[in-house]
């Protein structure tokens, strides 16, 4: 019996990944989810929507802790 695992995978993705990623934009701190294929994607595609943003953190996508903190997807204005 063979127990293989693989971590990363190799190839390309089929669906992006889904990143949240906290940002400080005029003294207000706001977070946004992206999809992007990695990290360093997601927080580059809210630089280029704010290019005045401080980018804070970038983390995957947890969808049960932001059911209950929801955000705005990018580009999309709060109410």
């Amino acid at each position: 019996m063979s127990l293989k695992r693989t971590r990363w995978r190799s190839g390309p993705r089929e669906t992006p990944l889904q990143f949240t990623v906290g940002y400080k934009l005029q003294g207000k701190l706001d977070h946004v989810v992206v999809e992007a294929e990695d990290a360093l994607d997601a927080a580059l595609k809210v630089r280029e929507q704010s290019p005045a943003a401080f980018i804070m953190y970038v983390r995957r996508r947890n969808r049960r802790g932001d059911a209950r903190h929801p955000v705005q997807g990018l580009g999309k204005q709060a109410p």
